[in-house]
């Protein structure tokens, strides 16, 4: 039984257990404590996004590494994907990210990479937990000259956008290009304009003015209309909408109609097959997923297999069969010969090199694939509610499978970052399973009371 991690590391509404000061020292205690090694030098990084909370505890955990004697390399606000960069680039022995993600402000998380830039796995999760709770570590207090420090990268930004950029084909250019970025008031502000702008492109920026409590707020990957809307208004090629701490993208094409992950990997996969460039011709992709997408991968010759949610999990599938990319719908896209996590600017940079070197317009490149009509609502309960024991919940569903046949699916499972529990339907007629959605709905909100 998980205590402190979900599906995405730490999450909650910051101030309140589980993110609080106490914990958050306990968790940079924890991970010192797991990755210190005797035999050479001891530095975890550390990396926020826009929110107020965000200060509070990055002294936490600065605190906790600190008296573990390990030391401590503070990034400042970076997204997710260039602490990951930072930590391999810096050889450091752990990296920490400081947010909630597409959450809103009130909200925060801890995530943490290992030295190889990967997320810990469930095992490396747990065994800080253990550490945690057990006590462990109450008598493990380095002294004197023994206790870390902390210092700041003053570049790290520079580092990550000299990055980026290299991952772009040298012989392209962006000047013909007019972008609406979505910056989401979160941490990808002080890096993606400077990406694009710097490579050429016209840029016009929304969510560049973080005060700690707009991140996320109507705008970014989780409200891409207002970038829609401006790409139209403006007669822009490409809308770009990044989450609160940069690991997601959603696009609009020059229409102002959304592009989410699912037609997002169609195209790059598309490419990847045409370069062969995409090991085994496997996309790995989640249970979300839109049949669409499975279906536009056996037209190319390929395929797809799916994980659990969570990009975490993607990366994981890809490194045990050695698959080269992945992603989720929400717009996690991962490219593991560039990154080591789901990286929206760099996301962003592929698709543009492919409408450079195809020549083609976003809204003709996304017809690779056709979407079935899907219905995804969220009940939020008052605590976990166990689905074998709602009455009636699996006869339905059961029903509803038989109806739908080879046409459809249902997925009902809970959310890994909150008291939340999803219902997606996919099927041929979106009225059907709309209903069906609202009936499962309606027997989850009178289980919980």
């Amino acid at each position: 039984m998980r205590r402190l991690f979900g599906t995405d590391g730490v999450r909650g509404v910051a101030n309140t257990y589980p993110m609080t000061t106490e914990i958050a020292m306990q968790i940079g205690r924890a991970i010192a404590f797991q990755v210190k090694d005797i035999k050479h030098g001891n530095r975890i990084v550390i990396g926020k996004d826009t929110r107020l909370s965000c200060y509070m505890l990055e002294n936490a955990l600065a605190a906790g590494i600190c008296s573990m004697g390990v030391d401590v390399l503070l990034c400042g606000p970076l997204p997710t994907p260039g602490i990951a960069f930072i930590t391999t680039s810096m050889r450091a022995n752990a990296g920490v990210v400081i947010s909630a993600s597409h959450n809103p402000f009130q909200d925060n998380g801890i995530k943490i990479f290992s030295s190889n830039g990967f997320k810990l796995p469930d095992e490396k999760e747990a065994d800080i937990e253990d550490l945690i709770f057990s006590q462990k570590m109450a008598a493990l207090r380095p002294v004197a000259d023994e206790v870390g420090k902390a210092a700041r990268i003053e570049d790290s930004r520079g580092r990550y956008i000299v990055f980026l950029k290299n991952t772009f084909p040298k012989n392209y250019i962006l000047d013909d290009f007019h972008i609406v970025l979505d910056c989401a008031n979160g941490a990808t502000y002080g890096v993606a304009p400077h990406v694009f702008q710097e490579l050429g492109a016209k840029v016009t920026t929304i969510g560049v003015e973080p005060d700690g409590k707009n991140i996320n707020h109507e705008c970014g990957a989780l409200y891409p209309q207002l970038m829609a809307k401006k790409v139209k208004a403006l007669g822009a090629d490409l809308g770009i909408a990044l989450d609160g701490d940069g690991d997601r993208l959603i696009v609009a094409d020059e229409h102002g109609n959304i592009v989410d992950g699912d037609h997002v990997m169609a195209i790059c996969a598309k490419e990847l097959i045409s370069r062969k460039k995409l090991k085994k011709k496997t996309l790995v992709a989640t249970v979300m997923s839109n049949m669409g997408l499975e279906l536009a991968m056996q037209s190319m010759g390929g395929k797809m297999v799916r994980t659990q949610v969570g990009d975490r999990y993607v990366v994981e599938m890809m490194r045990q069969k050695n698959f080269s990319f992945g992603g989720e719908q929400s717009g996690h896209l991962i490219f593991l010969e560039h990154n080591t996590t789901g990286d929206g600017i760099l996301a962003a940079l592929q698709l543009l090199a492919i409408m450079i070197k195809r020549r083609k317009p976003m809204s003709e490149l996304a017809t690779v694939m056709e979407s079935f009509p899907q219905v995804l609502k969220n009940v939020r309960t008052s605590k976990k509610i166990d689905l074998d024991l709602v009455p009636n919940f699996n006869d339905r569903v059961a029903a509803m499978e038989k109806k739908l046949e080879t046409d459809g699916r249902i997925l009902v499972r809970h959310s890994g970052t909150e008291p939340v529990v999803r219902v997606m339907l996919e099927g041929k007629h979106h009225d059907i399973i709309d209903e069906m959605a609202d009936e499962l709905c309606d027997l989850i909100r009178k289980a919980d009371g």
